[in-house]
């Protein structure tokens, strides 16, 4: 792997720092009348809503406007768009400059259409947007749908110059007010209108209007899916157990939050530390173990790891009071005592995704804080433990949003799947909305299912408090960056953990962006190797070898290193093609003492045996 030269101005002489007085956990965390409201039954806050009939009143009408709004609090948004509105009201300058550059984008227009019907010597006069690839087709180039796209593209760039830029607005708001534009003008891109289609046009000739006919079809099958909160056509083609998550194992644990899955070996001999894999609790845990060909459980197995994966139970209303912590005990520290029964007197590499290495994180701070040695490793796939840059979440993360979501979860219990999922989807909306919208409505053709896509619809409920606390503490807050996140009312820093860490990027991550990621080389004071993977939250992991499209980056940082900036990083570190699996492996062997036997089924002796076999009942719950 590539290591960069990368040593410490301070000298380090190895001593043990002093020791660091811990301080009580405060009650500032929640918010307000939160510890009193959750130490409630059922009962008691029916009766404590009736005393306090004003803010249940509240609550139920921010919970009705909630489930209208796709849980988006319409506050928000006026709130941002009236700060971007009175501020670019009282700035002459910015009015001149935008109406001048109206003038010039009106001007490259005209110049641009006496050569439009000329292909040879028509060039364009705007470039679309990296990434954006609407326009990228032979018959885009033709007129009039050049001028169609020209004309939109400019409209695009000018709306973006006048949404930015604006002297005295939030920069919170001026992202809000960005996003909503882009997407109130991606709605009205032409290649969403069958008149300005090309594609859609030939289409229609072609079919003579058989696709119009088709895609009502699908239109009506599509609404009456979303009605039922049922999965997307072909879906169900992809269920664990079947067709994904087939990797053979046993279920040999469970509690009310998760069971525990260990997977058979199929070497002779097994690596002596176990793999502890702890998945996010948003999505199902078989991202990990979708197909046979691109199972990242069955290659570790065939690599000869002892892999025991936690699959997260689908929590509902009577799970409303589950929070942060209790996914930490019942999750990763139960899982952690039922690996030692198995596997007695030996480390395990815990690794995380997403939400699930975050919480790893702080497991493993509080455990290093208490003497708690049981890790061997750290692993962390795409997993944020600094939310100061958290990528476009943000954009519905503040204040108004934040309480506005709580109430809608407080009159359910959770956040609904279906209402998560929308806000994933109008973060890529050209890729998963525009774009489904115009091939399977327009054009009438059947949109293709496979794995990655069909694990994505089936997605799970967030606990009420769990999520709360998620929101407020580490994204509003940043608490776990700040050393100012609580574990048994003592304080976990994250440079507390020792053990070696192997994180993981991918470039086009809106979700945790590579960048935030990388910062678990400011927080913590270990050897840190890090990994950036083409390919988004999910496809950049599930990188399986053979396939030479995927490409990566990879280097080590040494515990005494000095911090290298991430651009400066991705700049100086070689590209290198093909799967980062191999290189995860490596180096985990450099982290493993050996091998041995592969150990039994669970623990007998511990109570540990197998209930089910593997995927087991959670990861099928709806």
């Amino acid at each position: 792997m590539q290591d960069i030269d990368q040593s410490d101005d301070i000298p380090r002489d190895g001593s043990t720092p002093p020791e660091r007085p811990l301080a009580p956990q405060p009650d500032k965390w929640t918010p307000p009348q939160w510890r009193h409201r959750h130490a409630l039954s059922g009962g008691e806050r029916e009766a404590e809503g009736k005393g306090d009939l004003h803010a249940t009143t509240d609550r139920m009408a921010h919970a009705s406007l909630g489930r209208l709004t796709g849980g988006v609090s319409p506050i928000a948004i006026m709130q941002a768009f009236s700060d971007w509105t009175w501020h670019l009201s009282i700035s002459p300058g910015k009015q001149a400059q935008l109406i001048e550059e109206m003038g010039h984008e009106m001007s490259r227009l005209w110049g641009f259409l006496p050569h439009s019907m000329n292909e040879e010597e028509c060039k364009p006069c705007v470039e679309p947007l990296p990434h954006d690839d609407r326009f990228a087709g032979e018959e885009w180039q033709k007129w009039p749908y050049n001028v169609f796209s020209q004309s939109f593209l400019l409209t695009q760039q000018w709306w973006n110059r006048a949404s930015t830029g604006v002297d005295g607005v939030d920069p919170h708001h001026e992202d809000i007010v960005k996003f909503t534009i882009r997407q109130l003008l991606d709605g009205f891109a032409p290649t969403n209108s069958p008149l300005t289609n090309p594609n859609v046009a030939r289409r229609t000739l072609e079919t003579g209007g058989r696709n119009f006919i088709d895609g009502y079809m699908h239109f009506l099958e599509d609404a009456r899916r979303m009605m039922m909160h049922e999965p997307p056509v072909g879906a169900e083609t992809f269920r664990p157990g079947e067709t994904v998550a087939v990797t053979p194992g046993k279920v040999i644990y469970r509690n009310r939050l998760m069971e525990l899955i260990q997977y058979s070996p199929t070497t002779d001999t097994v690596k002596s530390e176990p793999l502890l894999v702890i998945p996010a609790w948003i999505m199902k845990y078989y991202i990990l173990d979708l197909s046979p060909h691109n199972s990242l459980v069955r290659w570790l197995v065939a690599q000869g790891y002892t892999v025991l994966m936690v699959s997260w139970k689908n929590p509902d209303a009577e799970d409303r009071d589950l929070g942060m912590e209790d996914y930490r005990k019942l999750g990763i520290m139960e899982a952690l005592e039922v690996v030692n029964a198995v596997v007695p007197d030996r480390k395990i590499h815990g690794v995380g995704y997403c939400l699930g290495g975050t919480l790893l994180s702080i497991a493993a701070a509080a455990m290093a804080r208490d003497g708690d040695e049981r890790l061997a490793s750290l692993t962390l796939f795409a997993s944020e433990t600094d939310f100061e840059e958290a990528g476009e979440l943000e954009l519905f993360i503040d204040e108004s949003q934040v309480s506005f979501l709580q109430d809608l979860m407080w009159h359910q219990g959770y956040l609904d799947k279906w209402q998560m999922r929308g806000t994933f989807v109008f973060l890529r909306s050209n890729d998963l909305l525009w774009s489904a919208f115009v091939k399977s409505y327009l054009m009438g053709e059947t949109l293709p299912m496979f794995d990655l896509m069909a694990w994505s619809t089936d997605s799970t409920r967030m606990t009420y408090r769990m999520h709360s606390e998620y929101l407020e503490r580490l994204y509003l807050e940043n608490a776990l960056a700040k050393g100012d996140y609580f574990v048994d009312d003592f304080s976990v820093v994250l440079s507390d953990i020792k053990v070696p860490i192997f994180a993981v990027g991918t470039r086009t991550d809106h979700i945790a962006p590579w960048k935030s990621v990388y910062k678990i080389h400011l927080l913590t004071d270990t050897n840190v190797t890090f990994t950036l993977t083409s390919g988004g939250h999910n496809a950049g992991v599930i990188s399986e070898p053979g396939k030479r499209k995927h490409v990566y980056q990879i280097a080590d940082k040494h515990a005494d290193a000095s911090y290298v900036a991430p651009e400066t990083w991705h700049e100086k570190v070689p590209e290198r093609q093909g799967s980062w699996w191999p290189e995860w492996h490596r180096w985990l062997l450099e982290h493993s003492s050996g091998e041995t036997p592969p150990p039994p089924m669970g623990a007998a002796e511990t109570g540990h045996t197998p209930l089910e076999d593997a995927p087991g009942h959670y990861v099928l719950q709806q």
